[in-house]
């Protein structure tokens, strides 16, 4: 390989194996797929948080839920996802 620059060692390792064709088979197969499970079990979880609201904020939110014709929680979630993505600015 050419003047190619690698993070390290481990990488020029790999990339050239990759070239090489020398990769063989995983013997752990259906244990790395039991792990891999796990994984996307944990990233796809809906985690929940339980917040306080005032009986006036919670009411408001339920209100603008109902005219968007969407549950109380998912707009909740909606808010807090814009949020996050920076699609949602809120001065504090």
């Amino acid at each position: 390989m050419n003047n190619i620059e690698y993070i390290d060692e481990e990488e020029k390792e790999m990339i050239e194996s990759l070239h090489e064709l020398d990769w063989q088979p995983n013997p752990n197969y259906d244990e790395n797929k039991k792990y891999e499970q796990y994984a996307l079990n944990t990233i796809n979880h809906l985690n929940k948080v339980e917040i306080n609201l005032s009986y006036m904020d919670r009411t408001k939110i339920q209100n603008k839920a109902i005219e968007k014709g969407i549950p109380f929680q998912e707009f909740i979630s909606i808010i807090v996802h814009k949020y996050n993505e920076g699609k949602l600015n809120i001065e504090l």
